[in-house]
């Protein structure tokens, strides 16, 4: 199983990057995970403090279990992918089952942060972008589909999600293969994945 790792700041267009490529892929062909499904569960965390939590730190996600399921999976086992719910900053009941596949791709803000994940990763991706461009992106969609004001989207990004950038995000890019700038615009860089998921899609034939 090859495992390709997708990182890059939040609203850096780590998902339209993913999308792009997987329409461009056959069908069922290749295994999606979201790192956002790992965060912790915080339903044990009173209501009114659950938008504190800092959900752009190494410390937010559930590594071990994200690392247990990826071994599974390359061992040929099935996994119950958890769901997480930004509405009410916890786990949901539901989970997602995913079956094995011969090429997984894992995207997320912070996979390429844990020298663990790293280790049995076989493509190492990192979409990078404008901050600027970033910001306003986070707050289209965090306002949104998270329904969060603007106000408090530009408090928070001001508070944690840029200095958490500097400080957990953007050293990663070191550890990329691939750099693809301008997010889900480039599309040279989208295909170049693309083609190679591909290769490795028709070994497998």
């Amino acid at each position: 199983m090859i495992i390709i790792g997708i990182a890059g700041g939040t609203g850096s267009g780590k998902t339209t990057v993913v999308r792009k490529i997987m329409e461009r892929l056959p069908q069922g062909e290749v295994g999606i995970i979201s790192q956002d499904n790992y965060y912790k569960d915080s339903s044990h965390v009173p209501v009114e403090d659950r938008q504190k939590i800092n959900f752009d730190e190494p410390a937010a996600f559930d590594w071990d279990l994200l690392l247990k399921h990826l071994k599974e999976l390359k061992q040929g086992k099935a996994i119950e992918m958890p769901t997480y719910s930004y509405l009410t900053c916890s786990r949901n009941e539901e989970t997602i089952h995913l079956e094995p596949h011969d090429v997984v791709v894992i995207e997320g803000i912070l996979v390429l942060s844990d020298p663990r994940l790293r280790n049995i990763m076989d493509i190492k991706v990192f979409v990078d972008a404008d901050g600027d461009d970033r910001l306003i992106r986070v707050i289209s969609r965090d306002c949104i589909e998270r329904g969060r004001t603007a106000e408090a989207v530009i408090d928070r990004y001001q508070r944690v999600l840029k200095p958490m950038h500097q400080l957990h995000i953007e050293p990663a890019k070191k550890f990329a293969n691939i750099i693809v700038p301008e997010g889900g615009h480039n599309e040279v860089a989208i295909n170049l994945i693309t083609d190679y998921i591909k290769g490795q899609l028709s070994k497998n034939k």
